[in-house]
């Protein structure tokens, strides 16, 4: 059987504070971070989502730098939610716009890049700091040494080039053996419930099982991957992921915000904004017309956290 798309994780890295000038740093547009305000390429007006529930203005939660792999765009994915507790679980309060960024040809040394990626001023948290490729590796270098780095943990290790594909391989090839259903009840509406109960906590175990390796992640990237549900998903999810509206083409999953954010977006941000997780659906061409000035938004598919229905 055939590995699928890698996952990588995204962990929070220490605070940029004031204008970082020099040293060759990614302009702000071209950095990850959490909270704050959305930074837009060059050439794309801000936009300014709006609630569809209450209709105020959403509040940012994170930026995403993501070009892929063999494409001339610079890629950024912003997401946005309500910070008005009633709207926290409805679809129409959470948004999530991608803009991207044509570098001309030719117009760029090696050291007119690193003159382009001057940043400027940040007020929130970076995460991933070197790992802006998400993965995308250079050919000296091993996929575990990669996935290291996007970790956090390469300072860190030190050992030898096997431990550290131990390390790697516990995060990409962690897998979980599926339990079957065989709840026998007295009657047979007892057994669909004890069914379904058995079928909702195991996906909720299977999630836990997936990030107690790594309790820290604030998000899970995986281009063309598989997300990990945190509730059991309605069984035609995928016919419900609407195609994308500019070119029609189907969306593919890409990326996950995880539990994690939410207490960190809290105490770094004083934003509150409950979630189990959120998955990030994006055209699978990444489409993006000639001259154009605006985001493109895609399609957000939102799973409370399971405990959060128990106070309501």
């Amino acid at each position: 059987m055939a590995a699928g798309p890698p996952v990588l994780l995204g962990l929070r890295d220490a605070a940029m504070v004031g204008p970082c000038r020099g040293g060759g740093r990614a302009p702000a547009w071209a950095t990850s971070k959490l909270g704050g305000s959305a930074d837009w390429v060059p050439g794309v007006r801000p936009g300014s989502p709006c609630c569809g529930v209450c209709g105020r203005a959403l509040a940012h939660l994170v930026q995403v730098y993501c070009p892929l792999e063999a494409s001339p765009f610079h890629r950024v994915a912003n997401v946005f939610a309500c910070a008005q507790k009633g709207c926290w679980g409805a679809p129409r309060s959470w948004k999530v716009l991608r803009s991207q960024y044509l570098q001309a040809e030719g117009k760029e040394t090696g050291d007119d890049s690193l003159k382009q990626k001057q940043g400027s001023n940040f007020a929130a948290e970076d995460w991933c700091d070197e790992a802006d490729d998400w993965g995308v590796c250079d050919g000296a270098e091993s996929p575990a040494r990669a996935s290291l780095q996007l970790l956090g943990l390469n300072e860190a290790v030190s050992s030898s080039l096997s431990r550290e594909v131990e390390c790697a391989s516990q995060f990409q090839q962690l897998c979980l053996s599926e339990a079957t259903d065989g709840f026998a009840g007295e009657g047979g509406n007892e057994k669909y419930e004890k069914s379904e109960v058995k079928s909702r906590d195991h996906t909720f175990h299977k999630f836990m099982k997936r990030i107690s390796v790594c309790h820290e992640q604030i998000l899970r990237y995986s281009w063309g991957g598989q997300p990990l549900f945190i509730t059991c998903p309605p069984a035609n999810i995928d016919k419900g992921i609407p195609a994308c509206s500019n070119c029609g083409s189907n969306r593919i999953f890409e990326f996950q915000l995880m539990p994690a954010l939410v207490s960190m977006l809290q105490s770094d941000s004083d934003l509150s904004v409950e979630f189990g997780t959120v998955i990030v659906y994006t055209c699978e061409r990444s489409c993006w017309p000639a001259n154009h000035q605006t985001p493109l938004e895609e399609f957000i598919f939102v799973q409370e956290d399971p405990d959060q229905r128990l106070f309501k």
